[in-house]
């Protein structure tokens, strides 16, 4: 309007002068603006033409406007802050004006005559974007520039245009992304970028210099924020530094322009844009600088070499004309790979990942093997998969990179090692990634994890040795720099553990393989935690250097690992570390000076051993007093290591030679620490501090010794331990009881001391008891006194005076001591000292005031102030240990005397042992107690608990009820992860799930019988969150209802018959795991799976805590229940119906019900479980639950829960053939209400002849049979005559065999419709289907009978019938599992046919309308139209082409034969959508995956009715395969929609007539697998950043364009 408004006024005046002086008045709108700078604009064309007026005037009129309008009104425009109001203009054409203004400025600085209006104005916008402002002034100025650069002189102005590059590249690249908000800057730095520069490119000379000068200045960007703006840039410029041949250099042609080619920081940004650029926009500009290099370089021709920014490797970029056309195909190869991964869809990616393959062949020379092309763009093409969204393209780019050694030698190149140790170690941590591949079985470990083994092995066998060194310690290093998780860490562990041995790490490597050990320590998974230290220490001893470390550096790095997990005495790895330390003991260094400990280092093991003993004997200077703390356990643990290490050492060199050298080298290493403790007892000046140390050493040599899978029974070391201690026993024991009773230990600190002491008199009880306990040794002669002086201080009062510390401290080491000898007598009655009647100390231990709390001291004078701190802030963890000591005693009087305790109070009025005799009393102390005690500290508690719940729940029911849910609060608040939850977790189900709680309990069912039943669904409910509670449950419960008996057939099961629900919980019991936890198991049993070849594996004690565990501990215990016992069968019935009742109860759950899912599993489990109960069921019993067994069988259900209900069926009639007439009335139904489930039973029938095995006469049985069947044989439906014909064949051969003359009228039309399904013609999918039923296990090798065993029902019969791994339960978990034993029968545990050798088919049975696996392409999806009468094999088969046109005819359409396959798609919406546009283009055919997805209502809501005009057909996915080969043979040509390598534009794409369009799934697009079958791919073509449409669009487009095409064709053949 603006334009035409120009030219009209510019028609009627001549005076051009005066139109631009009045367009200068008044308000200044958008719509002015805009009308000047037409104006202008043709002013400045007549000028240029030589017909302009006013030829003298027109310059002057220009300045005038520009210095009179446009200059202040763009001023007023930079002045003002971004957002502020203007009253003058409206903020939505601010833009508006300022594109008219400047544009109008550039024209008047060309109507003005000469470059000085241009100058100044440069000047002046050159200022304002210098100094800053208001974001809006920035772009205001950018706009002025861009508009009066060009018309600047590139010579003379040559330093000015200069200074507007060097401003305007600085405002484009924004200080290298360091802005981060968004608006008006970021709106002024793309206007700098994308107008601003390429203007004053066009300039060329110093302008185009001086940003090319800026740009390279730099180097490459190094964060993804600061790549975007400098390809911004470079793609604004692209054609000044990368100009085509004969292209136009701007006003100083004669000048070179930089070539941008030969700049390695220019391809650096660009590879920084491929990989590194977070949004699409960014990498498409860097691809586009690369393929527009390309191309210029093949038209140029002339050769280009760029070098790598240092040393001597292939160029970053190079041309050669000679090598054009392999240059071409790299390049191509790799821009077509770049621009797939966009896609991020792995169906479109994987075809394309081979052309990866051939850039390495094309990269590497075949005459010298060196790199042709800089292999940092191959690690392009991996980061960018790398950092991908997708983890499945993520996985396949580090698998892909991995097996690059596999098949090809690649010369080393550094960038290799840093992609590795970068992008690579980046992507494996990634657990998810170590996933196993459809079809592993659980356990048999990552294939990603072995690829990487084997990858790194070869890697660094292939590294020259001067590199190898230092890419193991950054590998390592890389380790250390992030929070992995377990499995990421354990395969990278691993992997390492296999490079083959070499010295290539020295100290710092031992020190960062000590640092990966503390990120392992981390994780929470033990097993995975123990298994790595494993490999690290593997890693260690395979790439050390001895020579470069020191003895001393060894054995600190030894005390990184723990010994509880890894490395324990006695187990591989420990006898490893040995060798390696025989082998390697002359050959470790020396230190240039003492170490840490003073030690001098010597090459020999024992002489090191020797002189640490014995530097740690002696106590260090200064720290001598009483006072001191006591020292830490961790020279402790490094001293007994060590020792360990090389008598287990000198025992491999003496293997063959004399024995006895082993006890003479303990004994030297020993002396110094036996001498000192056989005068602990006589030598009262012995350092306070040197004593401790002595008995931490003594202690530590003992556990490391006896770890587990030590074998230390006949273990010499251990049994000459325990002489060393055993000799020093007198003088230990006088010097412990000395301090513990003496008032010797005053302090906060001492109590460490106080329970070292104990520990130590404990260790050496244990000790004696195994040789043999005699009355006379010293430790009896200790006890005694021990117990007396403990009583007497306890007793001590302070005489109404203040207390004091030390008199505090030591009735806190009273009780401790007292509490150590009640533990020992318990567990040791030999230690008893006084008769079963209770003496003075029982009395007074009975009579102690319970949770007594002690009082804090005040502060003595001459104490110090550390130890009035330490006592301030440790006196609550004291009382709490004093209290837990005093319950510790107290439970230890409880289990004695059990049975002084009365069931009530009244009953002992003068009590002897008040805390036994008033029960009553003690459960509330007990309940105070736990409410102040920590949690770590409840155990002596509960135990007290234990023994007096079910002496008061009669008579005190509630005050037990309250007892019950104080512990249940605190068990539930404790995490799995804490080391006291397990057990806290057993102390609480010991007590509250006690027998006699559960008999008393269900007897008076009261509060504690409902509180028992909520607590236990509410661990079940908590076992889904912290796995292994409820096998702790489940496991007692079994335990103590069963296994205390000695025959088991005898057992009562009074107390558990009424917690059925418990055994039916752990029946059905086990959820579906997230992902990640799978992941976690099926590594964790991988592990286990390596046995002893994996330390962990010995030193960790397995507690059977996954879910399996809980129904292999339910059915174990159902197995050893008999049915000739009352009360086990009458338990095992009424759990028989609960079972059945939880299947109705999910059958009719609204919860979606697929394959594998939480209700599928639960079913299976229901049905695996009456299984096994069913040798138990009689016939009464059978009586009242058979109707709901066979309404089980009319339920749709999946194939594994068929096969269970049709095996429990066939074993009722087989044993219980009366049952057969109920089973014939289940064929009696109409046939619409069986068509979900008469395969079921006609499965049956295939195994009449199990069924009929214990029938006299079979004859009647065979004819009902047959007659059954033969009317199932005219189904309409596919699969029913399948079953029906599968079944008439055995029912069939039954009758020849049994000869059965009444049959002999039929035998023509059986034999015929059995002899054409034998016989049937050509390869369809109805024969194939008949054969695969015929070689189906369930028909051909499961025999209902041979086969019920534990091992079908759990392992077998669930993998071959396609559940989840998950669900199969091997038979050994079973044996493994000793907490039940085993029955009398445990033969039938494993099965005696060849069942588990088969392999699971790809044939499951179905219920009918989810069709079988493959169907014939003319019988199964016409099933609608046309039925097969098994007998009539003369009829000829319809073609499906005449059936859609009878249908069309009938409709009154028009005749097309365009087929559109969307069995791919899932969604209801786009499958309604395109139902409704093929009815409406008169589409011969829609094929669905399934056609109930016309029921839906979001389908009927998009395709208003289209179903009833429209020919559907129902092509399951795995069957379209066949279904696109037939239809190819019926002429037509197959088209894909989608974007590939060899895609026709679908501008140009020639529809055939008969034409079947597939369209694929809304995130994966068409499978690879079907990609292949298709005969063309045709692709919209886009103009947009997205890169795909709506799949129903994507279609539509396509339909409307065949639609086109014919009605094209059509009109011109009736022309």
């Amino acid at each position: 309007m603006e334009r035409v408004l120009a030219e009209t006024l510019l028609s009627q005046s001549r005076d051009p002068r005066g139109l631009l002086g009045a367009l200068c008045r008044g308000e200044a709108s958008a719509e002015r603006v805009e009308t000047l700078r037409f104006l202008l604009q043709r002013l400045e064309d007549a000028e240029e033409r030589g017909g302009g007026g006013g030829a003298g005037a027109l310059p002057e009129a220009a300045r005038e406007v520009a210095a009179g309008f446009l200059v202040p009104l763009l001023r007023g425009l930079r002045g003002r802050p971004a957002g502020a109001p203007d009253p003058d203009l409206p903020a939505r054409d601010r833009r508006r004006v300022l594109r008219a203004a400047t544009a109008a400025l550039r024209s008047c600085a060309r109507l003005a005559g000469g470059p000085q209006l241009a100058a100044a104005l440069a000047e002046e916008a050159l200022r304002d974007l210098v100094a800053g402002g208001p974001a809006a002034g920035a772009e205001a100025a950018v706009e002025v520039l861009a508009a009066v650069g060009p018309c600047l002189r590139p010579h003379e102005d040559g330093p000015l245009l200069e200074r507007m590059a060097q401003a305007a590249l600085a405002l484009a690249l924004g200080a290298d992304g360091e802005r981060d908000e968004a608006g008006p800057a970021e709106d002024a730095a793309a206007l700098a970028a994308g107008r601003l520069l390429p203007a004053l490119g066009q300039c060329g000379g110093a302008a185009l210099r001086a940003v090319w000068a800026g740009l390279v200045a730099a180097g490459a960007p190094s964060g993804p924020g600061r790549v975007g703006p400098r390809l911004l840039v470079l793609s604004a410029l692209a054609e000044r530094l990368l100009p085509e041949p004969g292209a136009d250099r701007g006003p100083r042609a004669g000048e070179e322009d930089p070539d941008a080619r030969r700049c390695w920081r220019f391809w650096r940004t660009v590879q920084a844009g491929l990989t590194q650029a977070p949004d699409a926009l960014t990498r498409k500009r860097a691809r586009y600088l690369l393929q527009r290099a390309v191309e210029v370089s093949a038209e140029r021709g002339a050769p280009c070499a760029c070098g790598p920014r240092e040393g001597t490797g292939p160029s970053l970029f190079w041309w050669s004309e000679k090598k054009k056309d392999e240059l071409l195909k790299f390049w191509e190869n790799y821009i077509l790979i770049l621009e797939t991964l966009e896609g991020n869809q792995i169906h479109v990616i994987k075809p394309v990942l081979p052309k990866l393959n051939s850039l390495f062949e094309y990269a590497v020379s075949e005459e010298n093997g060196c790199w042709l092309f800089h292999p940092s763009w191959h690690m392009c093409i991996y980061k960018r998969m790398f950092e991908s969204e997708n983890k499945i393209l993520t996985r396949e780019g580090v698998i892909h990179f991995l097996e690059l050694y596999e098949t090809r030698s690649l010369p080393f190149a550094p960038e290799f090692s840093e992609f590795i140790i970068g992008p690579l170690m980046d992507a494996l941590s990634e657990s998810s990634l170590y996933s196993r591949s459809p079809g592993q079985l659980i356990g048999s470990g990552s294939p990603l994890g072995l690829k990487l083994q084997k990858f790194l092995v070869t890697y660094v066998s292939l590294l020259p040795e001067e590199i190898k060194s230092s890419f193991l310690l950054k590998f390592i290093q890389k380790m250390t720099s992030r929070h992995w998780c377990a499995i990421p860490i354990l395969f990278l562990s691993k992997a390492l553990a296999n490079v083959p041995r070499c010295k290539a790490l020295g100290i710092e490597g031992l020190l960062a393989l000590r640092d990966v050990l503390q990120c392992t320590m981390i994780t929470h998974q033990i097993l995975l935690r123990g298994a790595a230290q494993c490999y690290l220490l593997q890693t260690a001893m395979n790439l050390v250097d001895v020579e470069k470390v020191t003895l001393s550096d060894v054995s600190t790095f030894l005390m990184s690992l723990r010994q509880e997990e890894s490395l324990g005495r006695g187990t591989s790895l420990w006898t490893e570390l040995c060798d390696w330390l025989r082998v390697n003991e002359s050959c470790f260094g020396r230190a240039s000076a003492c170490n840490p400990t003073g030690l001098p280092e010597t090459p020999s093991l024992n002489a090191y051993v020797k002189n640490l003993v014995q530097e740690y004997i002696t106590s260090p200077a200064g720290e001598t007093g009483e006072d001191c703390f006591m020292p830490d356990w961790f020279e402790a643990k490094l001293v007994a290591m060590m020792v360990l290490l090389a008598i287990d050492v000198e025992g491999m060199k003496t293997q063959y030679s004399e024995k006895r050298r082993t006890q003479n080298v303990l004994r030297i290493f020993l002396d110094p620490l036996l001498d000192s403790l056989l005068k602990l007892g006589t030598n009262a000046y012995m350092p306070v501090l040197r004593a401790d140390r002595c008995l931490q050493l003594l202690l530590k040599l003992l556990h490391t010794c006896m770890l587990t899978g030590s074998g230390a029974r006949d273990d010499e070391v251990f049994t000459l331990l325990q002489s060393f201690a055993m000799s020093a026993t007198e003088s230990v024991s006088d010097f412990i009881l000395r301090r513990l009773t003496m008032n010797e230990l005053s302090s906060v600190s001492d109590l460490d001391r106080c329970h070292l002491y104990l520990m130590v008199l404990t260790e050496l009880i244990n000790i004696h008891l195994k040789v043999g306990w005699k009355r006379g040794n010293p430790i009896w002669r200790v006890i005694s006194p021990l117990k007396n002086a403990s009583i007497r201080h306890l007793q001590d009062t302070d005489s109404g005076q203040e207390p004091t510390l030390a008199g505090q401290i030591q009735r806190v080491v009273s009780m401790a001591a007292l509490a150590m000898v009640c533990e020992a007598v318990d567990q040791k009655p030999e230690l008893q000292l006084d008769s079963l009647e209770p003496g003075p100390t029982e009395r007074f231990l009975a009579s102690l005031p319970l949770n007594h709390t002690l009082q804090k001291p005040h502060p003595e004078e001459h104490s110090s102030f550390s130890e009035d701190s330490a006592a301030s802030q440790g006196w609550g963890k004291v009382v709490a240990q004093y209290i837990h000591d005093q319950w510790v005693c107290l439970s230890f009087l409880l289990r004695k005397y059990h049975t002084h305790i009365p069931s009530s109070e009244g009953d002992v009025p003068d009590p002897v042992l008040p805390a036994v005799q008033m029960p009553a009393r003690t459960l509330q102390s007990a309940l105070g107690a736990l409410t102040v005690l920590p949690s770590d500290q409840v155990l002596p508690v509960f135990h007290c608990m234990k023994v007096l719940v079910p002496k008061l729940l009669t008579s005190s029911e509630s005050l037990c009820v309250e007892s019950i849910d104080m512990a249940w609060k605190i068990i539930s608040a404790l995490s799995n992860t804490q080391l006291i939850f397990w057990s806290n977790l057993k102390a609480f189900v010991q007590f509250v799930f006690d027998t006699k709680v559960l008999t008393i309990a269900a007897k008076i069912k009261g509060q504690a019988y409902f509180k028992i039943k909520e607590i236990m669904y509410k661990m079940i409910e908590m076992s889904a969150i912290k796995t292994g509670v409820f096998n702790t449950l489940i496991s007692y419960c079994c335990k103590s209802w069963i296994v205390s008996a000695s025959d088991v057939s005898q057992v009562s099961l009074s107390s558990a018959k009424n917690y059925t629900e418990l055994i039916l919980e752990g029946c059905v019991f086990g959820t579906v795991f997230r992902r990640d936890q799978r992941l976690t198991q099926d590594v964790q049993t991988y592990i286990e799976n390596l046995g002893h070849d994996c330390a962990a594996n010995t030193v960790i004690e397995n507690t059977k805590r996954e879910d399996h565990y809980v129904r292999i501990c339910a059915v174990k215990f159902l197995c050893l229940l008999h049915g000739s016992n009352m009360s086990h069968k009458l338990f095992m019935e009424d759990l028989a119906i609960k079972l059945l009742d939880k299947d109705e109860s999910v059958s009719k759950s609204r919860t979606r019900y697929y394959v594998n899912s939480q209700q599928h599993r639960l079913k299976n489990r229901v049905w695996q479980t009456l299984l096994v109960l069913f040798p138990s069921f009689d016939q009464n019993f059978l009586n009242r639950i058979i109707d709901k067994i066979f309404q089980a069988g009319f339920i749709n259900n999946q194939a594994s829960i068929k096969y269970f209900i049709e095996w429990i069926i066939i074993l009722i009639l087989h044993k219980f053939p009366q049952f057969l007439l109920k089973f014939w009335d289940c064929f009696s139904y109409g046939e619409e209400n069986l068509k979900t489930s008469i395969c079921t039973f006609l499965s049956v029938l295939s195994h009449l002849d199990i069924i009929t095995q214990n029938i006299p006469e079979k004859k009647p049985v065979l004819k009902q049979a047959l007659v059954t069947v033969l009317q199932w044989c005219f189904s309409h439906n596919f699969s029913i005559r399948l079953y029906a014909l599968a079944a008439l064949k055995k029912v069939w051969s039954m009758c020849k065999a049994l000869r059965v003359e009444e049959l002999e009228a039929l035998t023509s039309v059986i034999e015929s419709s059995l002899n054409q399904v034998e016989n049937m013609p050509g390869t369809g999918n109805a024969k194939k289907n008949w054969q695969r039923i015929q070689e189906h296990f369930f028909f051909a090798r499961f025999h209902p009978v041979r086969d019920y065993c534990l091992e079908t029902i759990f392992y077998n019969l669930p993998r071959l019938s396609g559940l989840v791994e998950e669900e199969w339960i091997a038979i050994g978990k079973f044996t493994r599992f000793t907490d039940i034993p085993s029955d009398a029968g445990f033969q039938w545990y494993l099965s005696p046919t060849h069942l588990c050798e088969l392999k699971p088919g790809d044939w499951a049975q179905q219920d009918v309308g989810s069709h079988l696996g493959k169907a014939d392409s003319q019988s199964e999806w016409t099933d609608v139209q046309k039925k097969i009468i098994p007998w009539k094999n003369n009829a000829p088969d319809l073609d499906l082409e005449l059936v859609f046109q009878d249908r069309v005819a009938k409709l009154g359409k028009s005749i097309s034969r365009l087929i559109v396959v969307a069995s791919l798609i899932d969604k209801p919406t786009n499958l309604g959508g395109l139902c409704r546009t093929c009815e409406v283009f008169g589409a011969s055919a829609l094929v669905l995956g399934s056609l109930q997805c016309i029921r839906d209502k979001q389908f009927q809501g998009l395709s208003v009715s289209a179903e009833q005009w429209l020919p559907l057909v129902e092509v399951k996915p795995p069957q379209l395969i066949d279904f696109l080969q037939q239809k190819k043979t019926e002429g037509y040509t197959v088209i894909g929609v989608e974007q590939t390598a060899k895609s026709v534009d679908l501008t140009q794409y020639s529809f055939p007539e008969r034409s079947l369009l597939l369209l694929g799934n809304e995130r994966e697009g068409i499978p690879a697998n079907l990609i292949q079958q298709l005969d063309v791919c045709v692709e919209i073509p886009q103009q947009g950043i997205i890169r795909s449409l709506n799949v129903h669009v994507s279609g539509a487009l396509l339909i409307w364009e065949y639609t086109r095409q014919q009605l094209l064709r059509h009109g011109g053949a009736e022309s």
